[in-house]
């Protein structure tokens, strides 16, 4: 797949169910396998969850960065495993901890985030990421997922 550490937009779309406009990860580059990636969005003021959030003032909603620590997560995950173990698989958000947001995100920016797999067991596994701008700390969280069968 691409790269030995770099997946661009299409190679994302065959690992994860995301699709326009939710599908948020444009990048994953710097993958060590099982371990970390860094996810990349460009943050766009056309983005749709501007429309509302704020007009005049546009700034990324928290939930939308947790949702995109999540994607990338899931992309290091789905990459990292071996295909016939993810094929007919997703992966679903179970808990989010220490969720903090430090400073908004206002488009257009490039917003790195660095992710790193810090357990697993069996099909869950736990993870923490750092969602950075021009190298400053935005947000973090700590948060699980587990992979279960497509119904």
């Amino acid at each position: 797949m691409g790269n030995n550490n770099t997946l661009n937009k299409e190679q994302i779309i065959n690992l994860l169910p995301h699709r326009e406009p939710m599908l948020l990860i444009e990048e994953l580059v710097d993958i060590v396998p099982y371990k970390s990636a860094v996810g990349i969005i460009n943050v766009k003021k056309d983005s749709f969850f501007f429309q509302g959030h704020f007009p005049g003032q546009p700034v990324m909603p928290g939930v939308m960065i947790v949702e995109a620590f999540g994607q990338a997560a899931a992309a290091l995950t789905a990459y990292s495993l071996n295909p016939k173990e993810v094929e007919n698989k997703l992966v679903y958000l179970m808990s989010v901890d220490k969720a903090r947001f430090r400073k908004p995100i206002m488009p257009d920016c490039k917003l790195l985030l660095e992710v790193e797999a810090i357990r697993s067991r069996g099909r869950v596994w736990r993870y923490k990421g750092m969602a950075k701008v021009n190298r400053t700390v935005m947000a973090d969280a700590v948060w699980a997922a587990t992979i279960m069968d497509r119904s």
